[in-house]
């Protein structure tokens, strides 16, 4: 959880243990990237589809930035949800190295929407690499510098 404001945090809490089906205590502290806000890192081990669940709990609050990733294992990709309030929620399925994986639809989508004029081919495999949401969470990352880290995985 990269930032919340007081109020929501156990709110974000109740939603974790919702999907995690056990009780969760975040260890809070203060986000210096956006003054009275507060950040919280978590791990957390489950099924394949855990991560989902958890990015769908979280997203409803239009006031939270945070990002949820799985690892992958033997029978399921890796996934990485990043979420920011003004951009929403950005999905990528990711390999054995971390590497976002796109699929072919979505890279020809993108060259034909490019060809048409629509848009520009740089832009668009930006987004399809969630770079919009890494340059605004970047700030808010960095800001947890020194901060203790509690990795988000998925463990099957």
């Amino acid at each position: 959880m990269h930032s919340a404001p007081r109020a929501l945090c156990p709110h974000v809490e109740w939603a974790v243990a919702g999907v995690l089906g056990t009780r969760v205590n975040l260890d809070w502290i203060r986000q210096p990237a956006a003054p009275g806000t507060w950040r919280s890192e978590f791990s957390w081990q489950g099924e394949a589809g855990t991560a989902s669940k958890l990015a769908s709990a979280l997203r409803g609050w239009h006031l939270l930035r945070f990002e949820v990733t799985a690892e992958p294992c033997p029978t399921a990709e890796g996934e990485r949800y990043s979420c920011t309030p003004d951009l929403g929620i950005f999905h990528a399925v990711t390999g054995i190295h971390g590497d976002i994986l796109i699929p072919e639809d979505r890279l020809r989508a993108a060259l034909t929407r490019a060809q048409r004029g629509e848009t520009d081919l740089a832009a668009e495999i930006a987004k399809l690499l969630g770079k919009p949401w890494d340059d605004e969470l970047e700030p808010f990352r960095y800001a947890g510098e020194g901060a203790p880290v509690r990795w988000l995985h998925q463990v099957v």
